[in-house]
């Protein structure tokens, strides 16, 4: 199975902290946020892996290059100056991806979700990892019954950033901007999106004050130590 970065976005919510620098290259704990993702695919099992690229992406490119010292072989999905959103960078990227169901997991996630343990999560076009409503996102997303995601129901829960997906599910998209949401939604209609509810350590670095709370929480995470960064006696924050 392969995995995908969704690493495009322009991160404007951090406001001045991403002018010059691709939020996946935000420093967090002493790490680039990416590196999180990369170590934890590798921990995993996994070795092949995509990165979708947008802004400041030939930053992300030249960090990670071919990702050989985490042990992993990366490739590039380069959406140029305008970002595809999520379901539109996948749709780019999936000549990349195979023809194979695949995991996607965002940039700026950090979380101790066993990854290997999604590979045999092979029924529906996608499955998605849920969590509890943060504060910042309450209303949740989602309603999980049965294993099966769906609009509505008696109780939302957050998409976590982390699924698998089937080829299937993109396809046919257009290759433009386009949120993810209104695709699961409609896959949604079918039955043919299902979930789990997961209840271990998570953060989104999605404001300067919840990469603070990331930083200040990382105690509860045990990061692989084998993939130093080059730069890692350089641990100041972004």
């Amino acid at each position: 199975m392969k995995a995908m970065i969704l690493a495009a976005g322009r991160g404007e919510r951090m406001g001045s902290l991403t002018d010059a620098t691709p939020k996946p290259l935000l420093r967090v704990g002493g790490r680039r946020l990416i590196e999180y993702s990369l170590e934890s695919l590798r921990s995993a099992g996994f070795s092949q892996v995509v990165i979708n690229i947008a802004y400041l992406g030939v930053q992300i490119r030249e960090f990670c290059g071919d990702g050989g010292r985490w042990g992993l072989s990366i490739e590039y999905s380069d959406e140029g100056e305008r970002a595809l959103e999520t379901a539109g960078g996948i749709a780019k990227a999936l000549p990349l991806l195979g023809g194979r169901r695949f995991l996607a997991l965002n940039a700026d996630v950090i979380c101790d979700y066993p990854l290997a343990e999604l590979r045999d999560r092979g029924q529906g076009l996608a499955h998605l990892v849920m969590i509890d409503n943060p504060p910042h996102h309450a209303a949740g997303d989602f309603a999980l019954q049965g294993g099966v995601l769906s609009q509505t129901g008696a109780e939302n829960l957050t998409f976590s950033g982390i699924g698998v997906y089937e080829p299937a599910l993109f396809a046919a998209l257009p290759l433009e901007p386009l949120r993810l949401r209104p695709v699961l939604e409609q896959a949604m209609l079918d039955r043919q999106v299902r979930g789990e509810h997961y209840r271990g350590f998570w953060r989104d670095i999605g404001s300067p004050g919840r990469l603070q709370e990331a930083v200040q929480s990382l105690d509860r995470l045990n990061p692989n130590p084998g993939y130093p960064s080059p730069d890692s006696s350089d641990s100041g924050q972004a």
